[in-house]
């Protein structure tokens, strides 16, 4: 299978590419070449600028799928689709669950959900502005492409080279045991899909030749935020007690997994069209252990998110002092 990545050199877009050349995949790699510009050697690689929208690469050759991994605003969809024409056989687009309206979501909702209204026109990504530009971005590839169109909304994704740092906080947090500053509270539902789980479907999906619109979450089991935590301690051998602090203590602009309870259905979504359709399920406990390993291997640097060590002692201190 032919297979052209929009990007595929960081994070998701990385495992993607991965896991397509493990399967035997020729693997195309559009982008500027300057993220991780030594990996993948066999792959092909396509200079371009989605920015500035330079897709004179795409203009030779033919693919039997193209993967959009770095697609954040209409126009880079449009442009790459212009130059590709009638030369992909399906056009895969990773979107986000950000494309979803938030007021009056209930646990377990599905693809049908209703998405907020498109924005086309906006170049900064903010949390007001990135879901609707994600939603713009499904209507250009569904109106280009119709049946041979797939859309995948992941929830939060971790895995090795998980740079938003959501689980890998957590999993470094948990290996240092002892109490630990939550400002949130332990029975929030979290839904994590496995990087590599989310890689394998878009490849399932590909080869099915399969249209239509996908959650990818996991795990299978529901799992609470509290239960992420402790899963990472046992993973990394320690003890650790969790202790509830108030939400202001928590740094801006967000803190890793902490959701406030009215977005808590957003984590209890329904995933059954995507495990019907081969989604994996990747234990926690691995995909844990895995992320805890690949962080300690590059000697985990500061993540600029979440307490500091030293805060969080404060925190910790102060709130025992309240509770005596």
């Amino acid at each position: 299978m032919r297979i052209l990545l929009l990007g595929g050199t960081s994070f998701v877009g990385r495992t993607i590419a991965d896991e397509a050349l493990r399967s035997g995949a020729d693997v195309s790699l559009f982008n500027r070449g300057r993220t991780n510009p030594g990996l993948f050697p066999a792959a092909t690689r396509l200079t371009g600028d989605r920015d500035t929208g330079d897709y004179s690469a795409l203009r030779q050759g033919s693919w039997d799928a193209v993967v959009d991994c770095s697609g954040f605003r209409p126009r880079q969809v449009t442009g790459a689709m212009d130059a590709l024409g009638d030369s992909v056989g399906r056009y895969l687009f990773v979107s986000s669950h950000a494309v979803y309206e938030r007021a009056g979501l209930a646990p377990g909702s599905d693809e049908s959900t209703p998405r907020r209204a498109p924005l086309r026109d906006a170049e900064q990504l903010t949390e007001e502005t990135y879901g609707r530009l994600k939603v713009a971005c499904e209507d250009e590839v569904v109106g280009r492409y119709g049946e041979r169109a797939t859309i995948v909304r992941p929830g939060k994704v971790a895995g090795p080279h998980d740079e938003n740092r959501g689980l890998t906080y957590w999993a470094r947090r948990a290996a240092r045991g002892g109490r630990i500053a939550l400002p949130g509270r332990p029975e929030q539902p979290v839904q994590l899909v496995d990087s590599r789980d989310l890689a394998r479907f878009v490849l399932r999906l590909l080869r099915d030749d399969r249209p239509g619109a996908f959650h990818a979450v996991g795990p299978a089991e529901p799992v609470t935020l509290g239960g992420v935590i402790a899963t990472c301690a046992e993973v990394a051998g320690t003890e650790v007690e969790v202790v509830p602090v108030p939400p202001e203590t928590a740094p801006p602009p967000f803190f890793p997994l902490v959701r406030a309870e009215p977005l808590w259905p957003g984590q209890q979504r329904d995933a059954s069209r995507a495990r019907a359709a081969g989604l994996p399920a990747t234990a926690l406990a691995v995909t844990a252990a895995d992320v805890l390993a690949w962080d300690r291997d590059r000697g985990a640097p500061p993540l600029g998110h979440g307490f500091t060590p030293e805060d969080e002692a404060r925190i910790l201190a102060d709130h025992a002092k309240d509770h005596r």
